[in-house]
Parts: structure tokens; sequence; C-alpha cells
């Protein structure tokens, strides 16, 4: 399974891997695919990444430990978005390589301010990701020019994010530029985040993915309760909205929708755990949260 088997002699590497891009260009499905567990929550609205999620994969001699930056946000000038682009760019401060996210053959001005961000000093592979949307590759080759134009990338690298044999030769090409140094984690870690982080993370997802375009990013999930008992979980969260007719949406008719938010969350936890869960979920109302720094450090925004 692993991209990899080195020689006996090779020495440990061990670095941090920024993964960056626009909004919605596959940041965390890429997370996942990496670490090989889901550790970074998939949808397809903007913003769902609001934390320094790090995931940990251990190669071979290599020990990766990737940061998943949220999207950087170009649209919105909220506290939440300006909390956001400060996380982005404290994180590519820390890092030893950025591995920049783009659709393979697009480029457009959110990708730009992205770019902007990047470090000088430090190397950024080029990701041209979801390769299998592009019909004819002959069209990459004007495109990978541009590209090469806008930054001096150290390396290109086509892929799917959904592709085995891909997702292992990105491994072998970021190996060389982590440095030579023990390795920060044990050799079985996946990430950092506790398990109740992970849990409101989990909440967040099926959230955004059975609510649809309905409900506006600005909704987070606050843990409450997390409790263990030998092999049981009991866990009470709060979804946090902005209006009354968020939480309806949310409720569903005759409390149907958040009866199906709590049952997929709970069955995917347990997965995730390797334990019983047992979870309560609420719905409160907290008009402009999102434009609080005060409210923002309480639910644990950096």
């Amino acid at each position: 399974m692993d991209p990899s088997t080195p020689s006996e002699q090779a020495p440990q590497r061990c670095g941090l891997v920024a993964i960056v891009g626009r909004p919605n260009v596959g940041k965390s499905t890429l997370l996942n695919a990496l670490v090989g567990q889901k550790v970074s929550i998939t949808s397809r609205k903007a913003q769902t990444t609001r934390h320094r999620i790090t995931g940990i994969r251990t190669v071979g001699a290599a020990q990766f430990v990737f940061v998943d930056t949220p999207g950087f946000q170009t649209r919105h000038s909220t506290a939440l978005n300006r909390n956001l682009n400060r996380t982005v760019q404290g994180v590519l401060g820390d890092v030893d390589v950025v591995l920049f996210l783009v659709e393979a053959g697009r480029f457009g001005l959110d990708d730009a301010k992205v770019l902007a961000l990047m470090p000088p000093d430090k190397p950024v592979l080029l990701v041209a990701n979801k390769l299998d949307t592009v019909h004819r590759r002959a069209e990459l080759a004007p495109w990978l020019q541009s590209m090469q134009e806008r930054h001096p990338f150290a390396e290109f690298v086509p892929m799917s994010a959904t592709k085995d044999a891909d997702v292992k030769r990105l491994f072998a090409i970021i190996e060389p530029y982590l440095p030579e140094q023990g390795w920060f984690y044990d050799e079985e870690a996946l990430t950092d985040r506790s398990e109740r982080f992970l849990a409101s993370e989990l909440i967040r997802e099926k959230l955004f993915r059975l609510t649809g375009d309905e409900l506006p990013y600005s909704s987070t999930v606050v843990i409450d309760k997390f409790e263990e008992e030998g092999n049981l979980r009991r866990i009470a969260a709060t979804i946090i909205v902005e209006r009354d007719a968020h939480k309806g949406m949310i409720i569903g008719s005759g409390g149907e929708r958040l009866k199906r938010i709590g049952s997929e969350s709970r069955q995917e936890l347990e997965t995730l755990l390797g334990a019983k869960v047992f979870l309560e979920l609420w719905v409160k109302v907290r008009s402009g949260w999102a434009d609080s720094e005060e409210h923002l450090r309480s639910y644990g925004y950096e």
C-alpha cells in the first residue's frame, strides 16, 4: 500500500506541507486521499474548511504533515473571512513546501488572489487537480506555459485526487522537499486533532450536504458534551445559525432533516472512532456570530 519502499539506509524525512487554493478546488478531498482516511470535511459549499486541520501520513522513511488551510476568501469582508485569510497567511510562513491546487486547464481571478500569497522562499508545487475532466490533454501545454510565467513553480503535477496511483506519485514528488530530520508523530498517527474536533467537523459536513444551497455558510457546530464510557461516546452538539428561517431549514418538516443529519453523523462517527456513539443535536439562533470576533473565539476559531 505504501507509495514507496525505501532502502534500509534511507534517512528519515519529515516536514510540513500546506495545501492551498481557492474555495471548492478540492483541497479537503486531496487531504483525505493523502492521509488515507477522512480527517477534513468535504462539501460543495464554499468555506466549509475553517481550521488548520493537520493530516499525517508516514510513507517509508518520510513523514508528511499536511496542513489543510481554509479556502482563501475573496468575496466577503466579515470578521470570519478576515480570520480565515490571516490563518492562510500564517500557515504559509511555517511550512516546508506548498501544494498550490488548481483545476487543470483553469485559472481565474480567485486563483490569482491565492497565488499572490505564495511565499517567494518556499518551493511551490502546481497541482493540477481534476485531470479527468480535461478531454483534450494537448490543451494543457499552453495553459501550463502560462502558469509557469505566473510563478516559478518547483514542480507540475497533473492528477486526479480520486485516483490512488496519482496520490502515490504525489508522495514521491513531495518527498525530496522535506527536510532530513526525525518524525514529529508516531508512524500510525493520522491527525493531531481531537476526536471532539473531528465530531464537530463531521456534523458540519452532514449539515451542509443535507441542506444543499439553502443554508448560508455562516453556520457552525459547537460540541457541548463529549464523554467516553468504555466503548461508548456520548456527544451533545449545538448547530449555531444566524436566523430563525435557517433553523427551520435544518430541522425540516416534522424534524425529519435534523434526524437525518444526526443519524448519518452518528453512523460515520462510529466508523471513525471505532466506538458506539450516542448523539444529541440541538439548533440555536445567534444572529451576527460570523461578524463577532468574540463569538468566533468562543466557537474555536483561532
